[in-house]
Parts: structure tokens; C-alpha cells; sequence
């Protein structure tokens, strides 16, 4: 499947909370522990910036309106101004389109478009059990920055979380 993005839209906002929530039942990729309401990302979907922290929808070739999957550039560690020349990344894909070429695409994307928002890394964290997911990301030249032992608890089931960044290409001088 040939897969595209665009940027998020508020009709898109319960495709993105379904998706998501998918990812916190099945315990592969957040630390929420409880699925999470609209309402709830609502905040932080109103307060995404596209020219700082765009959110995008991925979606099939022909069918731009159906949601597979998005990505968030974030804040990184809180979003301290002396951190504003990393960006953190977060990929969340539908079930359904995992495996089928979808996150390596919107990775790809995000590292092309990271210069034009300032960025001069990408960083982000992901359970150390989520081999296709490091896999995908180390594919893309991020490396393994650090591994923190036994931080993420889902209902008595411990979890190490392995921290993986890499710079960008910023050849436009572009600063955050």
C-alpha cells in the first residue's frame, strides 16, 4: 500500500484517539494505562503548532480522508526552551497498517521536514520490547542514546524504555 500524510485536522481528532487508544490497550507503546477520551486530547491537539509542532495523519494513496496512523513532533523533556533544537517524535498506526511500510514512511517524512521546523535532532523513547519499532527507527540512522532500566510499570508489568536520537540535516541554517 502507498501511503501518504497531511496535516491533522480536528474532524481528525477521534481517528487519532482510536488509534492511539489502540496502542494503550495493547500495552506495546505508551504508558497510559487507561484509553484516553477526546475530550482529554483536546488540549493538546488546540495547542499543536504546524510551524513547531505539527501533528500529521497518515493515510492511504487514494483515501485521504481515512486515518491509518500519525505522527507528532513534541516538545522534548518538557518543552524548556534550551531543548528547542530537539524534537520528539511519537508515531501511533492503526493496527491494521502496522508492518505495511506506514511508520517507516512518516518517519522518512518527519526527518526531511525536521530542518524546516528548527530542529537539529529527533529523539524519542520506546519500550525496549518493541523490536519493530527500534528496528524501524535505527533503520532511519537514529542510534540508541540510553537505556532506562525498569521505568515504565503497566499494571505490574515492568518495562525498560530505550531512548534513540539522531541530528538532522539542517543545511538551511534554520534555528529553533
Amino acid at each position: 500500500m502507498i501511503y501518504r500524510h497531511r496535516l491533522a485536522e480536528a474532524r481528525d481528532l477521534p481517528a487519532i484517539v482510536a488509534i492511539y487508544n489502540d496502542a494503550v490497550l495493547a500495552r506495546t507503546s505508551s504508558c497510559d494505562l487507561d484509553p484516553v477520551s477526546v475530550a482529554a486530547r483536546q488540549e493538546w491537539f488546540d495547542t499543536s503548532h504546524p510551524s513547531r509542532h505539527p501533528i500529521w495523519v497518515g493515510h492511504p494513496l487514494d483515501s485521504p480522508r481515512t486515518v491509518t496512523g500519525y505522527l507528532s513532533f513534541e516538545p522534548f523533556l518538557n518543552g524548556r526552551r534550551g531543548y528547542d533544537a530537539t524534537l520528539d517524535l511519537a508515531i501511533y498506526l492503526h493496527p491494521d497498517h502496522q508492518g505495511r511500510g506506514q511508520g517507516s514512511y512518516l518517519l522518512r517524512e518527519a526527518i526531511t521536514h525536521a530542518p524546516q521546523l528548527g530542529a537539529r535532532t529527533l529523539a524519542t523513547t520506546i519500550f525496549a520490547r518493541n523490536q519493530p519499532s527500534i528496528r524501524m527507527f535505527h533503520s532511519h540512522g537514529f542510534q540508541e542514546w540510553g537505556r532506562l532500566p525498569g521505568v515504565a510499570d503497566l499494571e505490574g508489568v515492568i518495562h525498560d524504555v530505550v531512548v534513540v536520537g539522531r541530528p538532522v540535516d539542517n543545511t538551511s541554517g534554520a534555528r529553533p
